[in-house]
């Protein structure tokens, strides 16, 4: 880090203690919730989620607490609740308030603007900066020394995903074929427009399933509404929730069903939620029930715990898991550097780091029945 840590506590240390946005923060309703592990260290730092709701984000914050909590640092968690103002709101007060390291999950990535204006306030005052699993353009590391991101590489899950999807199907063809008419319909269930994740899931989850098609004389994949020229359906709340996907496949399967011959064949969602959500949806209609014969081969990303126990129970067909304790860790490695007085991407040979800019990649692993 370019700057010691003793400049950046000198800069920070004029201002007194944590007033959060909204009400005290030691009330998570007012969105944040302090820890102080038993060897507190100079460093006070602020992790800011964009949704404790997020199923993922839960797993990450799990794994960040005992990070932290190891590291013997303070911190608060803060929750933005899906809410960019909120999010902000927080990044301010904690400035002012004396927190000399910030980790932020941005809630707004479709565009830089939201991740730029916190590294303009914290370079303001020579605060370190670790953004996390939301990625944003790099220009935003780029334009201060003391910020990184850590996450994953968002194209990464689609071709992940995509590709089973296309294997899965070269396999077994003639059974998810329901209707017999020699191809196969699908609905995609996208999480947040403009997320570069969401984005990429959402292209590569059909076109590389595509690929594997063509490469063995199979059609291509068509969605299930010829109507829809987006194909694919999104959570308008962007928070690729579970609820969002159960009620666009109940209205789904009000038209295209058993009886009308044209029912859906296979689902793709952006996430685990989403899949579990439209699982609970074909469930009410005999499908994807543990023990039962008709199944729709649906694929999620995450590896949630509730999701791997539908792989191995064969209610759900296969996700791309996403690590949030390596996340975690490789989070606290950056931590690590910054409570040295190291440079923020210092000892970072191991990971898998861009060329133009400061983002660490965690890697993501496919999740399936097969193994």
């Amino acid at each position: 880090m370019k700057k010691k840590l003793a400049l950046i506590l000198a800069a920070t240390m004029m201002v007194g203690a944590l007033a959060a946005c909204g009400g005290s923060p030691s009330n998570a309703d007012n969105g944040g919730e302090t820890a102080q592990s038993e060897s507190a260290s100079s460093l006070k730092v602020g992790v800011f989620y964009y949704n404790y709701a997020d199923a993922y984000i839960s797993t990450v914050r799990t794994a960040m607490d005992a990070e932290l909590e190891a590291l013997g640092v303070e911190f608060t968690n803060f929750d933005a609740q899906n809410i960019q103002a909120n999010q902000t709101d927080q990044i301010n007060t904690a400035i002012t308030d004396g927190y000399n390291l910030l980790i932020v999950n941005v809630v707004e990535n479709a565009s830089p603007d939201a991740a730029q204006n916190v590294v303009n306030a914290a370079q303001a005052q020579n605060i370190p900066v670790i953004f996390f699993n939301r990625d944003f353009d790099a220009s935003v590391i780029q334009s201060y020394a003391d910020c990184a991101f850590v996450g994953t590489d968002p194209a990464e899950a689609g071709h992940m995903q995509g590709k089973a999807i296309g294997e899965y199907l070269v396999a077994n063809y003639d059974t998810v074929d329901l209707n017999g008419d020699g191809k196969i319909s699908y609905v995609m269930f996208k999480g947040q427009e403009g997320n570069p994740e969401a984005e990429y899931r959402t292209q590569y989850g059909v076109e590389d399933a595509n690929a594997v098609l063509e490469e063995a004389g199979k059609p291509a994949l068509e969605f299930y509404d010829p109507n829809n020229t987006q194909k694919y359906l999104v959570d308008q709340t962007g928070a690729w929730s579970a609820q969002a996907a159960t009620d666009y496949m109940n209205t789904i399967l009000g038209q295209y069903n058993d009886g009308n011959n044209n029912m859906v064949e296979l689902v793709i969602a952006n996430n685990d939620n989403m899949a579990e959500g439209a699982i609970s949806a074909l469930q009410s209609v005999g499908y994807n029930v543990e023990g039962g014969d008709k199944t729709i081969p649906v694929y999620g990303v995450d590896a949630l715990a509730s999701a791997v126990e539908k792989i191995d129970a064969g209610i759900m067909t296969g996700s791309v898991k996403q690590d949030g304790e390596a996340m975690a860790a490789t989070i606290a490695s950056l931590v690590t550097n910054i409570q040295n007085g190291e440079e923020i991407m210092a000892n970072t040979d191991q990971y898998n780091v861009d060329s133009d800019s400061a983002k660490i990649r965690v890697p993501y692993s496919l999740y399936t029945a097969e193994g």
